[in-house]
């Protein structure tokens, strides 16, 4: 048995209003209780503002907040089409809700739900920018003021013409573009960037395979720019040490005999394979035959290949 339970009738349901209730199963229940939260009258809530202003009360402060939450429920309604959870739309507005008890001023002359009003929508519009899109939609103030006020114009506009065109309805033509730009103070331009943003949907980069598909095909298919991914970039610059200094440094280690070898039969030589001189040549050259110098040849690669081994070590 817990405390609850040992409160009289009357007690119990204020306990229960002011928060003291066990947690709530889903979202329908908690409106349904911020719903029946008491209502504080002008006096009370002059009385609990002045306490957290001057000795920061937060019990006042508490109650002030536990008392507007079904106002936090109504406007978050209002923001319901943007397809974002309607229990984090209230969980954003509660946050603005509670910044507005923290800077309500009781001298002003106004009541708390007028002044947390803007608070709250603040909130709210902030989570939607962040997270409607992936990409930010609106981050300037006249951006900002189309993204909430665009859509609702334009529903004016259809209901005004009417059904007669369903596919003439999903843009606004010129006139009404104007329009709105006026209503808004805006330029014409940025209303219709922001119509056509609107109307855009997100792409996944990278979208996971569909039953049955294995090679689902997405942007980062043809975006991906193979030349500058890590492995391939580290590869690219071995590659190329290895070509210039690592060759220099594997022909350091044979004598002068081998070198020249190596150098007219594999440096020396053209795009075309022209260029080099043959192993008959330079066992002319030597005085030895030619199947001595494929010899010294073939023992000049194997040092230099283990030499540039050990470079890639």
């Amino acid at each position: 048995m817990n405390a609850l339970t040992t409160l009289p009738t009357g007690q119990l349901s204020t306990a229960r209003a002011w928060g003291v209730m066990p947690p709530l199963g889903n979202l329908d229940a908690y409106i349904s209780a911020v719903q029946r939260m008491p209502m504080l009258s002008a006096e009370e809530e002059q009385d609990f503002a002045r306490r957290l202003r001057d000795h920061d009360d937060l019990e006042a402060a508490r109650k002030l907040v536990m008392s507007h939450l079904r106002l936090v429920v109504s406007v978050s309604r209002q923001y319901l089409g943007y397809g974002l959870p309607h229990g984090d739309l209230i969980q954003e507005g509660n946050v603005g809700l509670m910044k507005a008890v923290r800077r309500f001023d009781p001298e002003q002359g106004v009541r708390l739900v007028s002044y947390a009003l803007h608070w709250i929508k603040a909130e709210i519009h902030e989570y939607i920018l962040k997270n409607w899109r992936m990409v930010k939609v609106a981050t300037t103030k006249a951006q900002r003021k189309l993204f909430f006020n665009l859509r609702s114009l334009k529903q004016g506009f259809q209901s005004e013409a009417g059904s007669h065109d369903e596919a003439a309805r999903d843009t606004l033509n010129a006139q009404e573009v104007d329009e709105v730009a006026a209503a808004l103070n805006v330029k014409a331009e940025e209303v219709r960037e922001m119509e056509t943003r609107l109307m855009g949907g997100d792409v996944m980069l990278d979208p996971s395979p569909a039953d049955g598909e294995d090679d689902a095909f997405g942007p980062i298919a043809y975006l991906t720019d193979a030349s500058h991914e890590p492995t391939a970039m580290i590869e690219s610059a071995q590659r190329e040490y290895l070509a210039h200094e690592g060759v220099r440094h594997a022909l350091a280690q044979l004598d002068e005999r081998a070198q020249r070898i190596v150098t007219e039969r594999w440096l020396n030589v053209n795009d075309d394979g022209s260029g080099g001189m043959t192993l008959h040549e330079l066992a002319a050259e030597y005085g030895v035959s030619a199947e001595r110098i494929r010899q010294i040849e073939a023992a000049a690669m194997k040092k230099m290949r283990k030499a540039l081994s050990a470079e890639m070590a």
